[in-house]
């Protein structure tokens, strides 16, 4: 397999979730004029999701090659039709999204396995070519990185996020008592009795302008559009990132996040969400949590409150309201089993979605007079 170009990336600290990388197919050999003779097709190049790939091993394994589909051979007497050059296979993190330098995306390699021609090699030269060789395609493309989880962690710095995570799955995250511990994102596993599991995804903490890329912004909030559900953490007692920054209650910091994520794209505030009171174990934590309650159940008596800015379009109507404490273990359980009960809801209906489409896509088809023939094979490009 011939090796790849150089990549140019944009990275934090040691994660990496964007490569720009610059692909050329393989040019084509030589015709034969005197006995017709054709070349060989230059290589293709290929990206092919696998499972255990980062991008970070993309980077290091390709930085000083090239990726370059081999180069076909020049037809010869033995050979009157070229060997063809050897594709380049290039091996990328499953969840790519593959775009072209302009932001045109051209592909989503979501399952191990699947892969796209991102360079084709060029053509050998035949007679209708005056048996000269086409050059392979060169162009350069961007990898993006979205990691896949059922349920993605939203919240501020320092509430909890992964404390939580360390208490449901078996996952290790940094925990400390200052903002930003978490600067790259964290995947854990919840396991129940019967063997199920459910990936959970601990981001980095959002800040006030993350929509604008304030912070990690767009870094963070790109990670979410790919989880099955939201998971809000937020403290009892409020957030304030510093002495310089204005202090947030817990039902200002809800509506800060529905916020960040409605500016984003407003579709993720469709996403089924939960909600956890972190950090319980406190002080008058208990009433704190019944006003927050209170508020959620009652939103428009208090956000006329608030000021515009932080008022969202649209409120969220949590699946469930959980006061949990990543410290003592009150409500872990708890939380665990909702978790998965409201995925298991969501699959169902997601099932429900797909039968009732097909009943109707049958009898549209019915009505019309359209015979349900099997469809003509696809043309090999």
């Amino acid at each position: 397999m011939v090796g790849c170009s150089r990549v140019l990336l944009r990275k934090y600290g040691n994660f990496i979730d964007n490569l720009r990388l610059v692909v050329r197919g393989g040019a084509g050999g030589m015709g034969l004029p005197r006995l017709g003779g054709g070349g060989g097709n230059g290589g293709d190049v290929w990206l092919v999701a696998k499972k255990g790939v980062t991008m970070k091993d993309v980077k290091e394994r390709y930085t000083r090659k090239r990726f370059a589909g081999g180069v076909g051979q020049n037809s010869s007497v033995r050979s009157l039709k070229g060997p063809s050059g050897p594709d380049c296979l290039v091996n990328v993190p499953v969840g790519i999204t593959v775009t072209t330098d302009g932001g045109t995306k051209i592909a989503e390699l979501n399952k191990e396995g699947e892969q796209i021609r991102v360079a084709r090699g060029g053509h050998g030269g035949t007679y209708r070519s005056e048996f000269l060789p086409d050059k392979g395609q060169q162009r350069i493309v961007r990898l993006d990185l979205q990691l896949i989880a059922d349920v993605g962690l939203v919240g501020f710095p320092n509430a909890g996020k992964s404390s939580l995570l360390s208490c449901v799955s078996h996952a290790k995250p940094k925990i400390a008592d200052y903002p930003f511990t978490t600067v790259q994102p964290e995947l854990g596993k919840i396991m129940y009795p019967d063997f199920k599991q459910i990936s959970v995804a601990d981001l980095p903490g959002l800040i006030e302008g993350a929509h604008i890329n304030r912070g990690m912004g767009h870094k963070f909030l790109k990670h979410i559009e790919r989880t099955r559900q939201l998971l809000f953490v937020v403290d009892v007692e409020g957030f304030r990132l510093s002495v310089k920054s204005p202090f947030r209650t817990a039902f200002e910091t809800v509506q800060l996040l529905t916020l960040e994520l409605e500016l984003y794209k407003e579709d993720l505030v469709d996403k089924p969400a939960l909600l956890a009171v972190n950090k319980m174990d406190l002080p008058g934590a208990e009433e704190k949590f019944q006003e927050l309650l209170q508020q959620l159940e009652n939103p428009n008596d208090y956000l006329h409150l608030l000021p515009d800015e932080l008022v969202p379009e649209c409120q969220i109507n949590f699946k469930h309201v959980l006061p949990v404490s990543a410290i003592s273990g009150q409500g872990i359980e708890e939380l665990k089993h909702c978790i998965r009960g409201s995925l298991d809801e969501q699959a169902e209906l997601e099932i429900q979605e797909t039968a009732e489409e097909r009943l109707r896509s049958l009898h549209t088809a019915s009505s019309s007079g359209v015979r349900d023939n099997p469809a003509p094979p696809p043309t090999v490009c």
